[in-house]
């Protein structure tokens, strides 16, 4: 089979399209081919090793398509299933063993490639607005990257939950996005001081929780758009990693509150895993969100589909398609 192999960790160049064995399913796994496979940001960082995992690896952790063989012990699923992931490595391929246990079916109303593209985006807007930050009407929150994949989402899901959304991108063709998204206002970060823009919204009260997934060039600006006891939640590094912090400044700056989570840690026991994409995949299927997908690449393509990633120059989800 194909597969983007990482032999050694780097830049967009160290991603090579190779013939490798297909794998066998183990106990308790299951073989599936890959119809789609999702690019995200968490596949550069493991690429780059900002994220370990010992090279070689194949890139990639999520994706979906059809259930093509069982290993021993598994009896909930058989071949022909139609089956989404995360957070399990090695999507970037024609085929991946995956365990069972991280596997969910497909409703016959979302195809493949939603279910690729949704599965990590799509959670990770459930556990950030439903347990991070639980929004609820009266509530105004900062979605940085608003155009992006989980920004799409986010700025929807946070309607869905009555909230007022503030978004930021980086032209005016992502602001349509954005706006037609249903974000009540818009900041072209480019363009304007998103900080007093956001005060100026909020007649200078700050906003409840600032989600920030760009990290190194937004993370104090968005601290500064806080209300006292507000809550800045910073679950990405598109621009870099964050610099320590001064415990002592959450005081300074009205006894705020900052957190790093990540989907892992929110989809970490089964019940927990199906109950979000039972949600997820539910407003998918139902119509009750929107989930863009920007564009698709061929598997051979992997690396331009980072580098676009990487340079912003996407609206919505990015697809490998094998």
């Amino acid at each position: 089979m194909k597969a983007i192999r990482v032999n050694q960790t780097g830049g967009p160049e160290v991603l090579s399209y190779e013939e490798i064995p297909t794998p066998s399913p183990a106990a308790g796994q299951a073989l599936v081919k890959i119809e789609a496979s999702g690019v995200n940001f968490i596949d550069i960082y493991f690429r780059t090793g900002l994220y370990k995992h010992e090279p070689p690896f194949t890139n990639g952790q999520e994706g979906a398509g059809v259930v093509e063989a069982v290993g021993e012990g598994v009896t909930d699923l058989q071949p022909g299933d139609r089956v989404a992931y995360t957070g399990v490595p090695g999507s970037y391929a024609e085929y991946a063993v995956v365990p069972a246990a991280r596997l969910v079916k497909l409703p016959d109303s979302v195809s493949s490639k939603m279910g690729a593209a949704v599965m990590l985006q799509g959670m990770t807007v459930h556990y950030l607005t439903h347990s991070t930050f639980p929004l609820m009407p009266g509530h105004t929150c900062l979605v940085h990257a608003a155009a992006g994949g989980i920004g799409l989402i986010l700025v929807q899901v946070a309607k869905m939950r009555g909230a007022q959304v503030i978004g930021t991108c980086s032209t005016a063709e992502k602001a349509e996005k954005v706006k037609a998204a249903g974000a009540d206002h818009v900041i072209l970060y480019t363009e304007q001081d998103f900080v007093a823009e956001t005060k100026a919204i909020t007649h200078g009260r700050g906003v409840d929780v600032a989600y920030d997934s760009v990290g190194k060039t937004t993370w104090e600006g968005s601290m500064n758009c806080l209300r006292p006891r507000g809550m800045l939640v910073l679950f990405g590094n598109a621009s870099g990693p964050v610099p320590p912090i001064d415990p002592l400044m959450l005081s300074q700056k009205g006894s705020i509150f900052v957190t790093r989570p990540t989907l892992v840690h929110h989809i970490a026991d089964r019940q927990e895993l199906e109950d979000r994409a039972r949600d997820v995949l539910g407003w998918v299927g139902q119509g009750r969100i929107q989930v863009h997908i920007g564009q698709e690449y061929p598997l051979a393509e992997a690396a331009q589909a980072q580098i676009d990633l990487a340079g912003r120059k996407t609206t919505g989800k990015l697809l490998l398609i094998p």
